[in-house]
């Protein structure tokens, strides 16, 4: 997409990276022990903590995934914001206060308390490090979106400024500026995001999208002639070649030396229409739309057709109430910009053409999951294994679960927990009006769905799309901080000093810390550049359905069988991982990210947890049942 730099939003964003660095070196100059640097020393108020909950699990999947798979996905992307939430639910019944008594600095220390088992140490540190990793992809990704309309820079530089301001956060201070730093920004978040919602509601709906007087681009419509089913002439455009992808024809046409994609509407209409497009040439120059991307001719897009109010057709609206505005678009239409591939002699085409979906499909699950009529056995595994794991993973991500050692008490645990279910929920039900205000009004960038909230914010204003541009990209810098202080804790504290008996002094077991928290990052860096233009959420699910078979039922059987051995632990923790990356890096997606195809991937399952947390919990049965010594191992 095209973006041009904002002054304004420039100036927020230094505002607020200088205020999370001036948190963190505040606290970097105290002395650092290791149940500071790893735990804030145990000393966080439960409201403070419960606040920091939220900001840590509001990431850029919950701001900028979810929002966008909302937009161009209707009610399957708000099934993420469903999950997310209910598996608070697992955490707050079944682990907080109990997790609280076992642990001290890591996930695998409460994990251990029972048994000091040498396997448990090792499985577990590398459980964390890997959910950590899956967990920072997303993270990054997000953040390299943000920064290209904030700061008009590459990709690839918004993930390695990431990266370096949250290596400097980290390693300045550890847990105690990383927790204020999560608490400042979800509180911000949850604010700003109930402003942005009441600006919705105000503005109403329109057809076309109008924001103060700025009009929506009027795509082309072409009446083409045809002859035995192929297009010859359209107008004063000339025809240069035909392509079929499964129901849908698609015609290059040829005008003032710009070459274009159009789709051939077939049926009552016949007509062509413009579609938006990018062509990779084999020399590695890029077209957007046939041009330059200096030409400015590739827009935003994502609309209403139809605005239907008590059986009539409207242009407009006017402001609407929470109900009325979820009625409205249920009844109307909305167009969404679905993307197909194509191969055009030596080069790559991503063609982006308009959808027309009635605002009752719209809001029903069924566009991007199938569990209807049109689906099928893969389809409805593949649901089922993506609710399964995020419902079962939250309970389980080692970067949260450290939260739970910040406070004093198990008491404190369990409030903060429920005080982070009432912030969080909240904030997923303005998702709801934020992905469906993104995907009607016209503001969608088709390259990364994961833009949706911050540009419908700027089409209400530079200091609107600032102020929130901002604090998404804290939010993203919250939630890496968090992950990295886990995956410093897993290397320095359990591996190093743990597993291979380094038996470290307090200070070199933070400086280790900070050594492996550079190391983490760097890592996040490579990482979020490899990953560009996936839905955040998305990536999302894979970190959660790791964590839900890896950790979940290690933890589950430790906390409530009594006759759980470290071999079941240990030898659970592997079979989840094994079993759950197995799916992952044969999945439909990675296939494609291999260049394979998806459609030749090796099963259809995106989401593991259907099969791998089972065989999870199959295994720490077994082997605590064959193998129950509880000494170690």
């Amino acid at each position: 997409m095209i973006y041009d730099i904002s002054f304004t939003a420039l100036a927020f964003f230094f505002v607020f990276v200088g205020l999370v660095l001036g948190l963190s070196f505040y606290f970097g100059r105290k002395k650092s022990s290791s149940s500071s640097y790893y735990a804030a020393g145990g000393q966080i108020h439960w409201a403070v903590n419960g606040i920091a909950f939220a900001g840590d699990y509001l990431s850029a999947a919950s701001f900028l995934g979810i929002c966008g798979m909302i937009a161009i996905a209707g009610f399957d992307g708000f099934l993420y914001a469903i999950g997310f939430l209910a598996g608070w639910i697992v955490a707050l019944f079944l682990i907080a206060e109990p997790f609280k008594r076992l642990g001290k600095y890591t996930f695998t220390d409460a994990l251990n308390a029972k048994f000091n088992s040498r396997a448990i140490t090792l499985t577990a540190s590398i459980s964390t490090l890997i959910i950590s990793i899956f967990y920072l992809i997303p993270q990054m990704v997000g953040a390299g979106d943000l920064v290209m309309p904030l700061l008009g820079l590459p990709h690839w530089a918004g993930v390695i400024l990431v990266g370096a301001i949250v290596i400097a956060i980290v390693a300045s201070a550890g847990m105690a500026s990383t927790t204020y730093v999560q608490f400042l920004k979800g509180g911000l978040l949850i604010v700003l995001s109930t402003v942005l919602t009441v600006y919705i509601l105000k503005n109403g709906l329109s057809t076309p999208p109008n924001f103060n007087g700025n009009t929506y681009h009027k795509f082309l419509e072409l009446s083409p002639k045809v002859e035995n089913d192929k297009i010859v002439s359209a107008q004063d455009w000339s025809v240069i070649a035909q392509q079929q992808v499964g129901n849908k024809t698609f015609v290059k046409l040829e005008q003032n030396g710009v070459e274009r994609w159009f789709e051939w509407a077939r049926g009552e209409d016949n007509l062509l229409k413009e579609t938006l497009t990018i062509t990779q040439r084999a020399d590695g120059t890029v077209l957007y739309n046939g041009e330059p991307k200096d030409n400015r001719k590739f827009y935003q897009v994502g609309h209403l057709s139809k605005i239907i109010v008590n059986g009539q057709e409207l242009s407009q609206t006017g402001p609407l109430g929470p109900f009325e505005f979820l009625s409205t678009i249920k009844d109307s239409e909305i167009v969404r910009f679905l993307q197909v591939k194509l191969t055009d002699g030596d080069e790559q085409v991503s063609v982006y053409y308009p959808e027309s979906t009635p605002g009752s499909k719209f809001m029903l699950p069924g566009l991007k999951y199938k569990i209807g009529s049109d689906a099928n056995l893969w389809s409805k595994m593949d649901f089922v294994s993506l609710m399964l794991a995020l419902f079962l993973g939250t309970a389980a991500l080692p970067h949260i679960l450290i939260r739970y050692y910040t406070v004093k008490t198990p008491r404190d645990a369990r409030k903060s927990t429920i005080l982070a279910i009432a912030a969080i929920g909240g904030f997923y039900i303005l998702t709801l009006f934020i992905g469906l205000g993104a995907g009607v009004n016209g503001v969608m960038d088709v390259e990364s769905s994961n833009m949706a909230a911050p540009l419908l914010a700027r089409a209400f204003g530079a200091a609107l799309f600032s102020i929130i541009s901002a604090v998404a990209f804290a939010t993203v810098l919250g939630t890496v901080a968090g992950l990295i202080v886990a995956s410093s804790g897993a290397i320095a504290h359990d591996f190093i000093d743990v597993y291979l008996k380094k038996n470290l002094d307090d200070d070199k077991k933070v400086k280790v810390g900070k050594i492996a928290a550079v190391v983490v990052g760097v890592f996040a860096i490579l990482l979020g550049m490899a990953f560009q233009g996936i839905n955040v959420s998305f990536l999302v699910g894979w970190a959660f359905a790791i964590a839900a078979s890896a950790n979940l039922p290690a933890i589950l059987f430790l906390l409530f069988w009594k006759k759980t051995s470290s071999s079941g632990i240990a030898a659970s923790i592997v079979v989840g991982i094994i079993s759950s990356l197995a799916i992952i890096l044969t999945s439909p997606t990675m296939w494609d990210k291999y260049g394979l195809g998806a459609e030749n991937a090796l099963h259809q399952l995106e989401n593991p947890a259907l099969i791998s947390f089972p065989l999870a919990v199959i295994t720490v049965y077994l082997f605590s049942t064959l193998y129950p010594k509880k000494a170690n191992i």
